[in-house]
């Protein structure tokens, strides 16, 4: 046979494969489940906890596991964040129990392990990233990607595959517990960092890769009663970009409930929207517990059955519902066809990520360390892009200061940096652990003092007094809300112990003394996060009492505010001489604040949500009205820097057909200042006719720029003419591209627009029933 046949054939048969591969797994999803016994089928929609299975000597107990999973199972919960357990450790758990149920089930089907991956992999070794608020105002979705790669290596080493994350939520109440895990009000930026996170963790290939989870699906947060417009165009877009965009498999109700049904029941957004409109093929799984909350139903069959006829394929986090399945099907509660639509769904997800296969990856062979020194520099960089500049009257960066106090109890604590579902604070919420972190195998997080201290310049001297503590009282009310297993007063009751007694008197008389005031104030692990809420935003406790005494010695003070979502400080923050909003910046956190203290780094983040100057229990968004809303201090997109940038030369064509796959603009960026710096520019489109259907102002892309003094560069943007688009539904789900005259508006924040220019769309309207493209490509040269 000549050479040129034979790479012909060759190519064939590797064409052939492929197509194979494509139809083949379907075949083999079918294959798989026609083998299959009615209860291995039942138990590939249930879960466990690991530790269930194994002695008090860590050694598995194979009885239990006859008893208990004899069919195998489908997942175990949060696998990796139960104990005070090595990765390597846990990993060889893992191992020994998927040899055995390889070994010892029917038909041999791998489980899932399932872990929480928001701020990195929910365990005592693991790096702990910035929480995902902070995150988003870094507008950088590559560091977003790596961090999540990073993540999925070291997630996939130790036996787990599939993540409980990303939070997607478009979080439009300032109030809300969990703002922290989100990316913030804007449903475009939500949609970016969130896919990135996709993109990242699921490297591009399930085999190798982690599978993601977007949650809480639709509208948690402060979305779920939104007209339908806005749920499809802005509250969905997340789900929707991870889906069509990224390939997410799984998603994740919520705990509420949209139009009066639970999300974890409810047909109409996940039997309808989500398989119907957005095509959805993958895993519907539960909120812990969710299915126990559904209301009006009294045995957990009926729940069961409410929640898989409503669309949900697993129950998390025990299958505590779902063991009376079968009982449902012999009374015809559940047709077999809805019962093999969940278990099919579920083999698929592990045929699509190699579960299966001859060479299979379920866990690394070799010992498992985390928590290098690239994913540390990681942390740092998200850190550094997350901390965000309100307030400055030229007092920062730190220069010609030789005394300086840092005080406040957010001054020397870990639980400045930790957010919620990074491990420190899940283990202290669920399992009551005070300990100090200090362990040697544990990763290292830096406090402020410590940064402080050891990154200050020559000459410099540090003193510290914690000057006050979170709270005198307890804040955080009880409510039955979330997670149930969290509806203890003991676990809700309660207030950190920071270890340190707080002398007001001795920080007042050390302020008098100092040439500049650090107050690092804020929340804890207590006073925010899923099922942890207090009475409202301003600063806890008796903080804003002790900065008014700090601003009373008329020295300087730089207040530091640390916490999972914007606090009201409008009393004091036009007086004090600088504002940082710092989130929960993760283990490298204490470096990055003191890096922009001192000026190492100039700060760059633009804030990911609209900064209340009042109390706002309800939904708002930058987007409603063209105007700053009077109940704003900062608006979305703000963020000051230690330079100053200028923008010029916008050039973009005055006209462009419906058609036009997409438009180009060019506008350049100038660091006119005297320090390197990055600038993030913001794109926003806005209609000129009130009778046009889309927002009064939305992002619709952006750029972070890294400039030298002096130094210009020029930006790119390709806008697709989708994106001038919106939802309808007259009948029939469409999305639509009007002709007609648009503004585009280049700015360095929602409120600050720098360049603007008209656009007209002109042809025929455009209806389709998709999108095509969600995002605008930026370029920089």
């Amino acid at each position: 046979m000549g050479k040129m046949k034979i790479m012909a054939t060759m190519a064939c048969t590797t064409m052939l494969v492929a197509c194979n591969q494509q139809k083949g797994i379907e075949q083999q999803v079918d294959e798989l489940y026609g083998r299959m016994s009615q209860e291995e089928r039942l138990a590939q929609l249930r879960s466990i906890y690991m530790d269930d299975l194994f002695d008090q000597n860590g050694q598995l107990d194979t009885a239990q596991c006859r008893k208990i999973i004899p069919n195998g199972i489908g997942h175990f919960s949060q696998y990796a964040s139960q104990n005070l357990e090595s990765a390597d450790n846990i990993r060889k758990k893992v191992v020994a129990l998927q040899q055995w149920i390889i070994k010892n089930t029917p038909n041999g089907i791998p489980a899932l392990f399932h872990e929480e991956v928001l701020s990195g992999v929910n365990t005592q070794d693991a790096t702990i990233y910035p929480q995902q608020i902070g995150q988003a105002c870094s507008f950088n979705t590559e560091l977003a990607e790596l961090k999540t790669k990073q993540t999925a290596n070291d997630l996939r080493r130790m036996g787990g595959i599939l993540s409980l994350s990303p939070m997607v939520d478009v979080c439009r109440i300032p109030s809300f517990n969990r703002l922290e895990e989100s990316y913030g009000e804007d449903a475009y930026l939500s949609a970016m960092m969130g896919t990135a996170f996709a993109k990242g963790l699921q490297m591009g290939d399930l085999k190798k890769g982690v599978g993601v989870c977007s949650k809480h699906y639709l509208g948690y947060g402060g979305g779920g009663d939104a007209d339908e417009k806005v749920m499809m165009e802005e509250i969905l877009l997340p789900h929707e970009t991870m889906i069509r965009l990224a390939g997410s498999q799984v998603i994740m109700p919520g705990y509420h409930a949209v139009h009066g049904t639970k999300c974890v029941a409810n047909s109409e957004i996940l039997n309808d929207i989500l398989r119907g409109y957005l095509g959805f093929k993958g895993m519907v799984v539960s909120d812990y517990t969710a299915i126990d909350q559904i209301p009006n139903l009294d045995t957990p069959l009926e729940k069961a059955v409410a929640a898989i006829n409503g669309g949900n394929d697993v129950d998390f986090p025990k299958g505590d519902n779902y063991k009376y399945l079968q009982e449902a099907i012999e009374k015809k509660l559940v047709k077999p066809e809805v019962v093999e639509r969940a278990v099919k769904n579920v083999i698929r997800f592990k045929i699509q990520a190699g579960m299966m296969d001859e060479n299979r990856y379920l866990y690394s062979d070799d010992e498992v360390v985390l928590d290098f020194f690239f994913k540390q520099k990681t942390a740092y960089d998200i850190a550094t892009q997350s901390v965000v500049l309100l307030e400055n009257n030229g007092v920062l960066p730190l220069k010609n200061v030789k005394r300086v106090l840092l005080t406040g109890p957010n001054a020397n604590s870990m639980w400045a940096m930790c957010g919620d579902y990074s491990f420190p604070s899940m283990f202290y919420f669920w399992k009551g652990w005070q300990k100090q972190w200090s362990d040697k195998n544990l990763p290292k997080i830096v406090k402020l003092k410590e940064a402080m201290e050891t990154r200050k310049p020559e000459g410099v001297d540090v003193a510290y007094a914690r000057g006050c503590d979170w709270t005198e009282e307890i804040e955080t009310k009880y409510a039955e809300t979330g997670d149930k297993r969290a509806w203890e007063y003991q676990l809700l009751h309660r207030k950190v112990d920071s270890g340190e007694k707080a002398d007001q008197k001795v920080a007042l008389d050390m302020a008098r003394e100092s040439d500049v005031i650090i107050a690092a104030v804020g929340e804890n692990v207590m006073l925010c996060g899923e099922n942890r809420d207090r009475q409202g935003l301003r600063l806890p406790g008796k903080q804003e009492e002790f900065v008014e005494k700090l601003l009373a010695t008329g020295k300087p003070v730089v207040l530091v505010v640390f916490g999972g979502r914007a606090q009201i400080i409008s009393k004091i923050s036009k007086r004090c001489a600088a504002v940082i909003q710092a989130w929960y910046p993760g283990e490298e956190g204490g470096h990055a604040v003191a890096d922009i203290l001192y000026g190492r780094i100039s700060p760059s983040a633009k804030l990911s949500v609209s900064y209340p100057n009042t109390e706002i229990d309800e939904p708002i968004c930058y987007n409603e009205k063209i105007e700053q809303d009077e109940r704003i201090e900062w608006p979305f997109g703000y963020g000051l820097s230690y330079t100053q940038f200028s923008y010029g030369n916008l050039n973009m064509v005055k006209e462009c057909p419906t058609d036009n796959d997409a438009v180009e603009l060019t506008f350049s960026l100038t660091n006119v200042g005297k320090m390197k710096a990055d600038e993030v520019a913001q794109i926003y489109l806005s209609p000129t006719d009130k009778k046009q259907q889309i927002r009064p102002i939305q992002l619709q892309g952006f750029a972070r720029v890294t400039l030298e003094p002096g130094e210009t560069k020029t930006v790119g943007i390709k806008l697709y003419t989708e994106q001038f688009g919106y939802y309808s539904n007259n009948g029939k789900r469409q999305w639509n591209v009007d002709p007609g005259k648009y503004e585009v508006k280049v700015a360095s924040s929602s409120q600050d627009i720098r360049l603007k220019q008209t656009i007209v769309l002109k042809g025929k309207k455009i209806t389709k029933p998709l999108r095509e493209h969600y995002f605008s490509v930026a370029t920089v040269k």
